[in-house]
């Protein structure tokens, strides 16, 4: 499908290349003061303003679990949703004044819950006369001045992302999101925001978009042959030094990348996935960067420029709306222009406010209309199953994502070339809280075992192939001494490894040592009661996300594809228990694998 480039000129004529005034005339702030110069005798004009940031906010309006419809909670008692964001920035800017503060998001906005869902494949934007985008409507009506991309917004495709571009007030800027035939930006690569000041000329404030490069791995099917991604520092060196010629007295960086330098798509691609820090040491001229994707908490962190020695501010606020970031900018008037005297950062927790009742009131109905959907009964199950001890057992919940996955691609295969090997498949825990009830299941029950819009396709391994995608899931686990204490709350995501990245396979008998180092801790990989032949070929039922390439895993993303689908896994599992009507874990769960120590169980 082409990409929409007139919208896209059309757009970049005033985002990626104009001006545009935040506010309207100023006539003075407790923003802006004056001091004595430096041995003039004449004041220096000095000015003050707040750049707010969110990210990674993953659809979510309200602070709400439509997973679990119920009011939203966790450990720590965070709030989410921009509802609450919208309580927090007017509470800025009645107190830095509104036309001393501007409004950015560091992307990941339309995918994560399931209102976002309902709105990209229930009642799609696209659709001829069809919604508004609930986060556009949102994010609207507070006053966002730009967003970058994120990688999720590619997760439906590229139409559904263009029309959410058409309904927001506000530009997407990706100036690493180029089309693929003329190289060209295919989004705003920037935006240039006139901040008003009681002193002579006004501040110019640019905000440069950077998407993440592993787009073109995760979201291969949406965007292969239509655009590329290009690494964050390199991009950032082009487009930095063209904004400094603009005029631009601040330069921020909205980035969906994180700060750590690291990549889970291995060699993949020549680019760092979470490149954010990389970008503030190597590139010079910038004063702040907005930082997402890693869902992190990051309040203030300063890395030095190596060409310059300039301290750069980097922020990155929690998730889902639970944090708002705060980049208090103090400006001195220097030789005809705005300099950045000293920047700092910090967050304010959604948790203290309440919910905006202006965004409450304008998007009441969409949520009322998810809720009713989520809660559509879909079958019954004759036991409960549940994620709580998924990371370290084997538990039928888990057994069940994997039995919907394998038949599903049996079905698929069943005739062909492929028909008479053994399938395989992986699938992890996604989230430690979900669960299947005894009695009644509806689609936020099943929804909630996979909160990815993650497909299924089939990819041939050998043996040998599997042993090493299981002692690399193995990495997981902390190594723990054979007779030490075992500690659940220690025992997982060593390495910071996230629980997603984490599989199991069924079709296969395996024991994980954790008293063994990585690399030698799968003991007795078996198929049938037999050792696995090495030689011996397997289909292996994966998510996309896997198959090409996320999380790094060994193999498969150079493997055969002998199968794909389009619909998301979710709809799969939801599909399968209409079909049945009743699920009964007696059917299908059993013990394929546990965790050792010297071939003693650890549970």
């Amino acid at each position: 499908m082409p990409l929409n480039r007139r919208t896209f000129l059309g757009r970049s004529a005033v985002a990626g290349a104009g001006v545009a005034l935040a506010g309207g005339a100023g006539t003075g702030s407790a923003a802006a003061s004056e001091s004595r110069g430096h041995g003039h005798g004449r004041p220096a004009r000095r000015y003050s303003f707040t750049v707010m940031g969110t990210t990674d906010l993953h659809g979510n309006v309200f602070n709400w679990d439509y997973f679990t419809d119920k009011e939203f909670d966790d450990k720590a008692h965070n709030d989410v949703g921009l509802a609450k964001i919208s309580t927090l920035v007017d509470q800025i800017r009645e107190d830095r004044g509104r036309r001393n503060t501007l409004l950015i998001d560091a992307g990941d906005t339309i995918q994560g819950t399931q209102l976002s869902y309902y709105y990209a494949k229930i009642d799609p934007i696209t659709a001829k006369r069809g919604p508004v985008h609930p986060m556009a409507q949102a994010m609207n009506k507070i006053g966002y001045d730009a967003a970058a991309l994120g990688n999720h917004e590619f997760n439906y495709g590229i139409p559904v992302l263009r029309k959410f571009e058409e309904q927001c007030d506000f530009p997407l800027l990706g100036a690493n999101a180029l089309d693929a035939r003329t190289l060209r930006p295919a989004f705003a690569p920037y935006v240039i925001k006139r901040v008003r000041t009681p002193h002579g000329r006004d501040v110019r404030v640019a905000v440069l978009g950077l998407t993440n490069p592993g787009i073109a791995i995760w979201d291969k099917a949406n965007v292969g042959g239509k655009m590329v991604f290009p690494g964050l520092e390199e991009q950032a060196a082009k487009w930095v030094p063209k904004l400094r010629s603009m005029g631009a007295d601040v330069v921020i960086v909205s980035a969906h990348s994180g700060s750590s330098g690291t990549s889970s798509y291995g060699d993949q691609l020549p680019y760092v996935e979470n490149a954010a820090g990389l970008v503030a040491e190597q590139v010079p001229g910038i004063d702040a960067i907005l930082v997402g994707h890693a869902h992190s908490e990051i309040p203030e962190y300063f890395v030095t420029n190596k060409e310059t020695g300039k301290q750069v501010v980097l922020s990155e606020p929690l998730k889902w709306g639970q944090r708002l970031t705060l980049f208090d900018f103090d400006l001195v008037w220097e030789k005809g222009r705005w300099v950045v005297e000293k920047v700092g950062a910090s967050v304010l927790n959604s948790n203290t406010v309440e919910e905006d009742p202006r965004i409450v009131s304008i998007l009441g109905d969409e949520h009322e209309k998810v809720v009713a959907y989520v809660n559509q009964v879909i079958g019954t199950s004759v036991a409960a199953m549940s994620t709580v001890d998924a990371p370290w057992k084997d538990e039928p919940v888990i057994d069940l994502i994997n039995l919907v996955q394998a038949e599903t691609v049996k079905a698929a295969l069943a005739g062909g070339e492929y028909a008479a090997l053994p399938v395989l498949s992986q699938a992890a825990c996604f989230s430690r809280t979900a669960a299947i009830p005894a009695g009644e299941v509806t689609i936020k029950d099943a929804a909630g075992l996979y909160p990815f819009e993650n497909t299924l396709e089939a990819r041939l391994l050998t043996g040998a192939q599997l042993k090493d995608y299981l002692e690399y899931s193995a990495k997981y686990y902390v190594q723990t001494a054979a007779g030490a204490p075992v500690d659940t709350s220690k025992l997982t995501n060593a390495e910071n490894i996230p629980d997603y990245n984490y599989d199991v396979v069924s079709g296969v008998s395996y024991e994980i040592d954790i008293a063994k180092p990585v690399g030698s801790r799968i003991v007795g990989l078996s198929f049938e009661g037999a050792p696995v032949d090495g030689a011996a070929q397997f289909v292996f039922a994966v998510n996309n996300y896997r198959a090409s390439g996320g999380g790094n895993f060994p193999h498969v993303p150079g493997s055969k594809q002998l199968w794909a689908n389009s619909d998301e896994i979710r709809n799969t599992i939801i599909g399968w228990v209409q079909a049945k009507g009743s699920v009964d874990p007696a059917e299908f769960a059993s013990v394929d694998w546990r965790l050792t120590r010297d071939g003693v169980p650890v549970f």
